[in-house]
């Protein structure tokens, strides 16, 4: 099974690459952000948590984050492997995802890594706010406190996977077919 973190911070393309890892390896795409936002847009309970973090730009807790990770993955049967997009964001959130796949007797195949300088990011996420309606990109200071975030909370989950010889950096500059391109050469390797 290929079970693959695809990492980054906000704008780096997490989302588009793994559309393209899905449909070139067959794989099942988890995205926290998608599953919050469809929680938040059924104003379920989990999606009103959810949102009171995300509307501060803060990341929502290990506990409600890993308990709704876990529902998503055990709603495939005998998948190919799975991308995690956007997961995990804390070391604690790695050790519960490798405690979950280990209980499936798999384990993460590598973390792909997506490296964009900061004020590509803020480019990137402007455009995205004018193009796809996410108002969580529209606000500079939201954008400011989430990279500022990910820079504090999120970057150091990456030495988690470097001590176990499964991190890949990947440019994430280019076109989506460079980066791509990337990103498959990583995993065949």
């Amino acid at each position: 099974m290929l079970n693959v973190v695809l990492f980054g911070p906000p704008g780096a393309g997490k989302g588009t690459q793994s559309e393209n890892l899905v449909k070139k390896f067959d794989l099942v795409h988890l995205s926290t952000g998608d599953i919050f936002r469809a929680n938040i847009k059924g104003e379920t309970e989990l999606g009103n948590l959810a949102k009171s973090y995300m509307d501060k730009g803060a990341l929502v807790p290990d506990e409600v984050t890993i308990k709704m990770l876990e529902s998503e993955v055990k709603k495939h049967e005998s998948p190919k492997g799975f991308i995690f997009d956007g997961f995990p964001r804390t070391k604690a959130q790695a050790a519960a995802l490798d405690a979950l796949l280990a209980e499936n007797n798999t384990e993460v195949s590598a973390m792909l890594a997506l490296e964009v300088p900061e004020e590509e990011l803020k480019i990137r996420l402007a455009k995205r706010a004018e193009t796809s309606g996410r108002v969580d990109d529209a606000n500079p200071k939201v954008i400011q406190n989430r990279i500022d975030v990910y820079q504090r909370e999120t970057a150091p989950v990456a030495a988690y996977y470097q001590d176990q010889d499964k991190y890949r950096g990947i440019n994430g500059i280019g076109t989506i077919e460079d980066i791509a391109n990337r990103l498959y050469e990583a995993l065949e390797a």
